[in-house]
């Protein structure tokens, strides 16, 4: 027990030097929009790049690429906007601090920090809880707006980053799922549970919930590596035959938390082993493989009716 307690000691001093985990990062994301683009028909790849183009960052994802083709830069780089706004000061988190000034193109400044997640309970408490979270109610939102040649171009050119970004999000097991302790307080889809991760180097004091959001890759990943990385993960993975509606994207999710996110036994902060470790790989590749496979066959459906060229 002494040992365990100063395991978890050191844990949250090194936790306090690591960056804070929002989502699959930017690794993660990117890949399954590389993905998706890839899977794209013409007429869609020129939809959204029509869409991006109307959005006010879309200069500033121009800045953060080598690639030649500003339609394919927009639409990868989107892919991490709703996370990227969590660092920006143009925007700020309700609840927490001071509305910002709405700035041209944008509909608000708020970050909508709850649109990323479902929190639905696992083990006895399933079923028992209200789920706190907007992920699939936006996201049947946001196609809607994304889907509609007679919205706004500022309105499509805001939600085509979101929709983006929140099927990337379905897609990993911790975004729809929680642990709830006696007393009904939730584990925060892993964020509240400390691991040690030897597979880790540079940051191998983190949290559960971080642990699976950088299994996808660095999240500096761009260009040729992601290039080569997104040619071996669709080498592997067909896309996939079942689950076409973000209720079902989540619900797998649950099932892969429920089953496969946890370690099986741990003291006060577990350590990952190599066996969970490949498994939980498997798994991430997977995810975001199958993201970006459905979030083209979405768009494909969405945006036929923006015609040809």
């Amino acid at each position: 027990m002494v040992r365990s307690s100063a395991k978890a000691l050191l844990l949250l001093v090194l936790l306090g030097l690591a960056p804070a985990a929002a989502a699959w990062n930017a690794a993660g994301h990117r890949i399954s929009a590389t993905i998706a683009w890839e899977n794209l028909d013409q007429n869609s790849r020129r939809a959204v790049t029509a869409i991006l183009r109307q959005h006010p960052d879309f200069d500033r994802w121009q800045a953060r690429s080598k690639s030649d083709d500003p339609g394919r830069t927009a639409f990868v780089e989107a892919s991490t906007w709703p996370d990227d706004i969590r660092r920006d000061r143009r925007f700020y988190s309700a609840g927490s601090e001071e509305p910002t000034p709405t700035l041209a193109g944008f509909p608000d400044m708020e970050r909508r920090l709850d649109w990323h997640y479902v929190d639905r309970p696992l083990g006895r408490l399933a079923g028992t809880k209200t789920p706190t979270g907007e992920i699939e109610r936006q996201i049947g939102r946001l196609a809607r707006t994304v889907g509609n040649p007679k919205a706004r171009p500022d309105e499509r050119a805001y939600a085509l980053p979101w929709l983006i970004h929140l099927v990337g999000d379905a897609h990993q097991p911790l975004h729809a799922a929680s642990r709830y302790a006696a007393d009904g307080t939730s584990d925060q889809g892993g964020n509240a549970v400390n691991i040690v991760n030897p597979f880790n180097s540079r940051y191998p004091a983190t949290t559960l919930h971080r642990y699976w959001d950088d299994l996808p890759g660095p999240p500096w990943l761009r260009d040729s590596r992601l290039a080569a990385a997104v040619g071996s993960l669709m080498s592997r993975h067909p896309a996939p035959a079942t689950g076409t509606t973000a209720a079902q994207w989540i619900d797998e999710s649950w099932h892969l938390a429920r089953d496969h996110a946890y370690p099986p036994d741990w003291d006060d902060v577990p350590t990952i082993d190599a066996i969970f470790h490949q498994n939980a790989l498997a798994i991430a590749n997977r995810r975001v493989t199958e993201a970006g496979y459905r979030l083209a066959a979405l768009l494909r459906s969405l945006l036929a009716s923006d015609g040809g060229p």
